[in-house]
């Protein structure tokens, strides 16, 4: 039966792991159907790259940062238990390989290429697996001085602020290290501010990226229980709720705007993360929807009014639906609103200023160090040539775009 046992749990967390991998190519299409079209190859290419230096990054160092566990065994040992160890890691990089993912989208169309994929060897070998190990690692002796000081440790189920809110601070930091793209806030004759529009360049690129990552969702929430004994259907459902209200949110106060319409969804996703396994699925639907009405919000008063440069609103989807996720969580995980409990308000409160506080802090030194070193952007030229003939010798359409 332990026999059983183990390989069903290899089965399970692997799932998990192909499920979430498949959510990097929705970062991908919703990044290509976002961009310019003279940057859509590189979109592409960000994300397969930055996923692959991950994996080296994390097998020989972050994971080991996280949760004091190495692989420099002989196969044999690797493979007891059905392998499930080496599966365990593939689902939690496909986590950790996110956080490039998400920052990638804030810095799209001006970025170079050679340094963001320095950024992900720190940010995934050293930044993020600090805060896993923090939280989920049980490293540092942080968990348990919140619970002496709130009641309850603090929770994040699935990663709202663990991967998300992270993400979305580093990104934030990496946006305003970058600065605008060029032309695309200027003054005119008169002096005042103008903003330059730069649409979508293929909805249906930016809708498919946005499903790929709804569906793989169900594997990053789900499978969070790693094992197949600790599966809820809770979860699942928490999660359904929350992107159906982010999306009919989204919608509403977006004015049926498609882009606005397919990151609903992913922002009642993010927000629902941490409490998905304690939550009630009302809870969860008035979650995803106040995720939803902040995405909205957030995303115009920053490209508008504040005038950050943040292609795909990856601080407000991220950042901001992640900070909420994690407080939501102390809030609808509480009976009294008909949660399962187990949560404490100011545990969450305390957890998600932390995630914050840290992703910031690093994003600002990450970014800020290799700017002074070898410098984050294109030139003017290039960036007015696009990331893809400039970087990569060659278009989406290279019948017509050809550059030697």
């Amino acid at each position: 039966m332990d026999q059983v046992k183990h390989g069903t749990d290899a089965l399970f967390i692997l799932l998990g792991a192909v499920m979430v991998l498949a959510m990097h190519s929705g970062f991908a299409f919703l990044e290509l159907g976002t961009v310019r079209k003279k940057n859509q190859v590189n979109a592409l290419l960000k994300i397969l790259v930055d996923f692959s230096v991950s994996t080296v990054a994390y097998f020989f160092i972050g994971y080991t940062v996280a949760y004091g566990v190495d692989f420099f065994s002989g196969a044999s040992v690797l493979a007891e238990k059905n392998g499930y160890e080496l599966v365990k890691f593939f689902f939690l990089l496909t986590f950790a390989a996110a956080i490039p993912a998400i920052v990638s989208g804030g810095i799209a169309e001006r970025a170079r290429f050679g340094p963001q994929l320095a950024a992900t060897a720190v940010l995934v070998g050293l930044v993020y697996p600090l805060f896993e190990g923090v939280v989920w690692g049980g490293k540092f002796g942080v968990q348990p001085w919140i619970k002496e000081f709130t009641g309850a440790e603090f929770h994040d189920f699935a990663g709202s602020i663990v991967v998300h809110a992270v993400g979305g601070w580093i990104g934030l930091a990496a946006v305003l290290l970058l600065g605008a793209r060029s032309g695309r806030y200027r003054k005119d004759s008169t002096g005042g501010h103008v903003v330059s529009a730069h649409p979508p360049s293929s909805i249906p690129f930016l809708a498919l990226g946005a499903w790929v990552l709804t569906v793989g969702w169900f594997g990053f929430n789900v499978m969070s229980a790693q094992t197949i004994d600790k599966i809820s259907g809770l979860v699942a459902v928490n999660s359904l709720m929350a992107m159906a209200g982010g999306t009919l949110m989204a919608v509403l106060l977006g004015r049926n705007d498609p882009g606005f319409a397919h990151n609903g969804p992913l922002a009642g996703l993010v927000a629902v993360c941490a409490g998905s396994d304690v939550m009630h699925p009302a809870g969860a639907l008035v979650v995803g929807g106040v995720a939803g009405a902040i995405f909205v919000v957030m995303f115009t008063l920053t490209q508008n009014r504040w005038r950050i440069d943040d292609v795909l609103g990856v601080w407000p989807l991220h950042g901001l639906c992640g900070a909420w996720g994690g407080i939501a969580c102390g809030i609808f995980g509480a009976p009294a609103l008909g949660g399962a409990g187990g949560v404490e308000l100011a545990a969450q409160v305390i957890g998600t200023l932390a995630g914050v506080g840290w992703a910031l802090a690093a994003g600002f030194v990450t970014y800020g160090v290799l700017r002074g070193a070898v410098g984050l952007r294109l030139s003017r030229e290039q960036e007015f040539e696009g990331a893809d003939l400039s970087i990569h010798k060659i278009g989406a359409t290279p019948e017509r775009e050809v550059s030697w």
